[in-house]
């Protein structure tokens, strides 16, 4: 689990939102907020979920009031105690701490079949029998209204009696359900007497088997939020036009018609290149195994950021740089990525890994055991201290950092008759190479100048490039997984069939070396690996499995 985040004095930019709460502050509308972030627990948060977290839990902190953790747990279909304890550690690591134990919608069950009674009673509610099919012809469309329900003016105490059979499990799944009484011509379709209640006869992992009715999501979203007092309910567009539900609803009972009654307000959802984050696609992917899981260090989970490598602090940090807006659109992975390293570069330990090794015997070493030298852990940061490596006769380095002749004059790696620096180390200079079968080169004969250590390239000795390396016998065997893109397109949601548009080269696996004091690397902890990337150590591997988080640099042109 991460640090706690802590209210802090920066000044926050500016949003709609925020001008929001501070004029109902300003004219004391509310003493203080309360926000709350409602997912439903039918899958694993993405990074989506994420700017969301940030954005009410970071309003509550900075305005000094309450954020609520609540499962919108209505449909039981689709719902799981994994993903309620998935989401409970997503919204830890990333450094937030709910008010109060977390809360279920399922707390308010007997309180929203008490509101829907009070409907009915009202005349403003009736159980209706239409099948599904009936139910869209009278829907109407979007240019033309709907008819009114044969079933629509059955008497109140009529429809209180089916809707309390319906409770006591007297109809079957699909046979009726309880609509609201609102306008059938209204033209936004959410009004045209939406459903508040349907039969199910699903266990619930809160409340066993005590209900086969549940509410509809937008009859007991708004309801919850004011039974817990929420002052500011923060959703995505997609929800605008039910903002009229949700009002319509309050407005309609008679423990909310209030005026610091909950209000809702919508803001633009994050839409990330090279990924998707319909929760419905991302189940596919992992129900047709297209992925490792839900935490797949490919996925845009929250987890499979974490088991890639991602920190709590660059995710807020990206969520304060796409900002809060009312418009849709695309956002970059490079502004995602470029959030990773800055933080990355501040706080990740240095170190060395050879991805595609070969190897370098060091002719004119004569000693039978290596030699350690201190190295940085971080060469900006001296409290991290140093760390020992080791140089001896046998080195490994990476393949693509030796060519037998270097193309051009700008090839700053080792070459036969050149010398480059060895991070740390020594210069040394190429003599000759052996090749296989297949003229692959399978050992680089060098020597070195003992007289080289620690010296600046540019004091005296003319060297165009500076290689990392791991000493051999101390070296440590580790798989190292290159991650890229999850798809090969911007925006694979727009594809007819976004599996024809996965990246065949979304995951490499090599096998390399690694310092000696990476045996022991805990899970989840980037390091830069020197001139290769941004790496982790896998939490689920039982061996040393190393994670890509990030490159150094921005490789795709997005």
């Amino acid at each position: 689990m991460s640090d706690k985040v802590k209210a802090d004095s920066v000044e926050r930019p500016v949003n709609f939102i925020r001008n929001i709460i501070n004029d109902d502050l300003a004219n004391h509308k509310h003493q203080s907020i309360t926000t709350r972030f409602p997912p439903e627990p039918n899958g694993y948060l993405h990074i989506g979920h994420a700017k969301s977290i940030c954005l009410n839990f970071g309003l509550a902190l900075d305005y000094q009031g309450k954020c609520n953790l609540r499962f919108d747990d209505t449909n039981p279909a689709k719902e799981n105690l994994e993903y309620v304890e998935s989401i409970k550690r997503d919204v830890a690591w990333l450094g937030f701490e709910w008010e109060g134990e977390p809360r279920y919608s399922s707390n308010y069950f007997d309180q929203f079949y008490a509101y829907a009674v009070e409907l009915i009673n009202k005349g403003l509610a009736y159980v209706c029998f239409l099948n599904a099919e009936e139910t869209r012809e009278y829907r109407g469309s979007l240019t033309e209204p709907g008819k009114d329900s044969p079933y629509r003016d059955t008497s109140p105490a009529e429809n209180l009696a089916l809707f309390e059979k319906m409770r006591a499990g007297g109809f079957k799944e699909g046979e009726c359900v309880l609509r609201a009484k609102i306008d059938m011509a209204s033209s936004f379709m959410c009004m045209r007497d939406p459903t508040l209640y349907r039969v199910r006869f699903e266990h619930h992992h809160q409340t066993g088997d005590k209900w086969c009715i549940y509410p509809m999501y937008d009859f007991a979203h708004c309801i919850s939020d004011a039974i817990e007092g929420i002052t500011h309910s923060l959703c995505t567009l997609e929800f605008q036009d039910n903002r009229r539900l949700y009002d319509w609803v309050l407005d309609n009972l008679d423990d909310f018609n209030k005026p610091d009654r909950p209000h809702q307000y919508e803001f633009s959802r994050l839409n990330l290149e090279y990924t998707v984050m319909s929760k419905r696609k991302l189940h596919q992917l992992v129900d047709d195994k297209l992925v490792e899981g839900w935490d797949d260090p490919r996925m845009p989970t929250i987890s499979g950021m974490r088991r890639r490598g991602y920190t709590p602090a660059a995710m807020r940090d990206f969520a304060e740089r796409i900002g809060i807006s009312k418009v849709d659109s695309m956002t970059g992975m490079n502004i995602l990525e470029a959030a990773v390293r800055d933080d990355l570069n501040v706080v990740a330990p240095r170190t060395m890994g050879v991805i595609d090794p070969v190897r370098v015997i060091i002719e004119n070493y004569a000693d039978s055991a290596p030699e350690t030298i201190q190295a940085p852990m971080h060469p900006q940061n001296e409290a991290m201290g140093k760390r020992e490596i080791f140089f001896g006769r046998e080195l490994y380095i990476d393949r693509a950092d030796f060519a037998e002749v270097a193309p051009d004059n700008k090839f700053q790696r080792l070459a036969l008759d050149k010398e480059v620096r060895l991070r740390n180390a020594y210069i040394i200079k190429a003599l000759r190479a052996d090749k296989d079968a297949d003229g692959n080169i399978t050992t680089i004969y060098c020597t070195y100048d003992p007289e080289t250590l620690g010296k600046n390239p540019a004091d005296g000795r003319k060297v165009k490039g500076v290689i990392h390396f791991v000493e051999a016998t101390k070296a440590v065997s580790a798989e190292f997984r290159i991650y890229d893109r999850l798809f090969t397109v911007p925006n694979p949601g727009k594809a007819d069939d976004f599996e024809s548009v996965l990246n065949p080269d979304s995951l490499v696996v090599k096998h390399g070396f690694v310092e000696p004091g990476l045996a022991d690397a805990p899970v989840e902890v980037a390091y830069q690996f020197e001139r290769e990337g941004y790496f982790c150590r896998d939490n689920k591997a039982d061996s040393l499995v190393f994670n890509r988080t990030v490159a150094l640099r921005e490789t795709w042109n997005s």
